[in-house]
């Protein structure tokens, strides 16, 4: 890899990394059922327009603004109320192990001896970090592990299917997925409109942020990266993310770095490591 397109690499998962610090400082002054649906309504606005797509693909999209839209995404934001960013970042990551359990079960894909060990020291790690004084209660860990489910779902059902291009099926994701992320607000928060009115800097953060730095720029940035090199090469780089955002964490917000937190994050961390990479020769 060219040290160029390294240096795009790290601000790539810098940037993934942020985006959880992002979105925690945006909920200071925002609810984040309304915060995440004022992301997709900014990511559909820019994409939308610029990226058709067929008629037939409507319904795969309408599921994955389900899967991922809503049930990762909003169960990601409401997780990270009881929980700190960087113990979000990392628990969010299991989506990666589930969606290997699901492969092997939906698509016939088998399961090697590295991968099982991978992730039973993914679990083991998640059983660590739910004890560290950084999670109050099991409700986050809870809602960000099925909020990793959503992800690895959503992975499982692109697989079978054929989506429209990573800019349109972002873009149009992100549309469907405002009504379905606008009526939980309007179910489950109050005063939207007073607190959209009120918000500063740190609620429109976390909006612009989520939705510029992360939807649109670091993604395009990696499915860039991902044209021009094996998946394998640079897939582990992306468990850079959460061990960052650990670190961002504790310098931007100034939340614990307690070392059950730490052996936890590095069990999970270590076990999707183990998992994902592949034996050479």
């Amino acid at each position: 890899m060219s040290l160029s397109d390294g240096l795009i690499l790290l601000l790539v998962v810098n940037g993934w990394a942020f985006n959880v610090v992002a979105m925690k400082i945006g909920m200071m002054e925002l609810p984040p059922l309304l915060m995440l649906a004022l992301r997709f309504m900014v990511v559909a606005a820019v994409l939308v327009p610029f990226n058709p797509i067929r008629v037939q693909q409507v319904p795969l999209l309408i599921l994955l603004a389900f899967t991922f839209g809503f049930i990762h995404f909003a169960l990601l934001m409401l997780g990270m109320r009881y929980t700190d960013a960087g113990s979000a970042a990392v628990l969010v990551q299991m989506g990666t192990p589930a969606a290997m359990v699901l492969a092997a079960i939906v698509l016939k894909e088998p399961l090697g001896w590295r991968q099982l060990c991978g992730v039973g020291l993914a679990l083991l790690g998640v059983m660590v970090l739910s004890g560290s004084p950084a999670l109050s209660s099991w409700k986050g860990p809870i809602l960000l592990l099925i909020s990793a489910a959503g992800w690895a779902c959503t992975n499982i059902i692109v697989k079978r299917a054929s989506p429209p291009p990573a800019l349109a099926m972002t873009g149009w994701l992100s549309l469907f997925a405002i009504p379905l992320a606008g009526f939980s607000s309007w179910l489950c928060e109050t005063d939207q409109l007073t607190l959209l009115m009120a918000a500063g800097w740190r609620g429109w953060l976390g909006v612009l942020y989520s939705a510029f730095g992360s939807s649109l720029i670091a993604y395009s940035l990696w499915y860039w990266l991902v044209k021009r090199y094996p998946v394998n090469q640079i897939l582990p780089w992306s468990l850079l993310s959460p061990a960052l955002a650990v670190v961002m964490g504790g310098l931007v917000l100034g939340e614990s770095l307690d070392p059950v937190k730490l052996s936890g994050a590095a069990l999970i961390v270590g076990g999707i490591l183990l998992s994902i990479l592949r034996r050479r020769g």
